[in-house]
């Protein structure tokens, strides 16, 4: 049971969410993203260079915390943010587009936040991941996927050679 304080905080924070247009445009981009990732496959390089523009000028020039440079905020968190997805991409387990995605929003956060989304965000991956292979009841393939690929660079990885990749069609969580 919650108190009176407490969802006056909670309306609170979402007014500032709303109402600061560093986070309503960060919020209103990642709707527009997800809604066109989920309809197409993609993430339009537009919509993330708006993104990454808008952030990196309105940070540079409305820093979050006075005593801190807005541009080297944007700028670092939008490299800590492409940085820290770019291995996901690299073993082909994540799309450029969410790379791209990811260091937009450091651009909006800054440096230490970006971190910890990534961080948060890698949390709720898995568990989506996990329960969307329950619930499509996939979970002997995704054994067998993470067993085949174990047993490929338990072999290949003395050699500096690592290989991630399955056929096209023995993914677990393509929707077939």
């Amino acid at each position: 049971m919650t108190s009176q304080s407490e969802t006056w905080a909670a309306l609170d924070l979402l007014k500032m969410l709303v109402l600061d247009p560093r986070y309503a445009a960060l919020i209103a981009i990642l709707v527009a993203a997800a809604w066109i990732d989920v309809k197409s496959h993609r993430i339009p390089n537009s919509l993330v260079f708006v993104g990454i523009v808008f952030a990196v000028l309105y940070n540079g020039l409305n820093p979050p915390y006075l005593r801190d440079n807005g541009w080297v905020l944007a700028l670092s968190g939008l490299g800590i943010g492409f940085i820290a997805f770019l291995p996901f991409h690299m073993l082909k387990a994540m799309g450029a587009g969410d790379v791209k995605l990811m260091a937009m929003v450091g651009a909006f956060l800054g440096p230490w936040p970006t971190f910890e989304a990534t961080l948060a965000t890698g949390i709720a991956g898995g568990v989506l991941a996990i329960g969307f292979i329950f619930w499509t009841g996939r979970v002997r393939q995704a054994f067998h996927n993470v067993s085949l690929v174990m047993r490929s660079n338990l072999l290949t990885a003395p050699a500096g050679q690592l290989d991630f990749s399955l056929s096209p069609n023995s993914s677990a969580g393509k929707s077939r």
